[in-house]
């Protein structure tokens, strides 16, 4: 029945790790926002990468259109897939929706540095006066693990356990 085909799963521990996996290796995203004259949905590719507890962070350029619709509007929207793409069917890889809100952050040393070392080459960018880090805390998320295996999120489900 088809029906039964699109039913979400009960999330297991099998599907937290994948979605820790997926946040903890992204370079990049699609950001959805919504913009700020119109309201209509607002769709462009990031470089984003996990902060310290696996939130999404993303140094974004004041200039572009997506970081004045999350100044207006703190609501996102983002879509990571496994990167590099794997071969075959782009529909049955993994890839996590995540919806969350987005705010301005410090670029503390330690943020710096962990941002610096997953990609050298932003050392052109990342202190001109435009750029600025964002983050996007989780507040619950779409993991689609393949054909047939899709989960609900909430925040905790996503985000590294604290540490002991």
């Amino acid at each position: 029945e088809r029906g039964a085909l699109n039913a979400l799963l009960l999330l297991d521990d099998e599907a937290r790790a994948l979605a820790r996996q997926l946040l903890g290796a992204m370079r990049h995203a699609s950001l959805g926002t919504l913009d700020p004259e119109t309201g209509a949905p607002l769709v462009t590719r990031i470089a984003v990468q996990p902060d310290a507890d696996g939130a999404p962070l993303a140094l974004l350029s004041g200039l572009a259109a997506h970081s004045r619709a999350l100044a207006a509007d703190p609501r996102a929207g983002l879509l990571i897939a496994a990167e590099p793409a794997p071969r075959g069917d782009a529909m049955t890889h993994a890839r996590l929706s995540l919806i969350g809100r987005a705010a301005p952050v410090a670029a503390d040393p330690a943020r710096r540095a962990r941002w610096l070392a997953r990609d050298p080459k932003a050392q052109v960018y990342i202190d001109l006066p435009d750029f600025r880090f964002w983050r996007i805390t989780p507040l619950s998320g779409l993991l689609n693990a393949g054909f047939g295996r899709a989960y609900r999120l909430r925040a905790q489900d996503m985000l590294k356990p604290p540490a002991d």
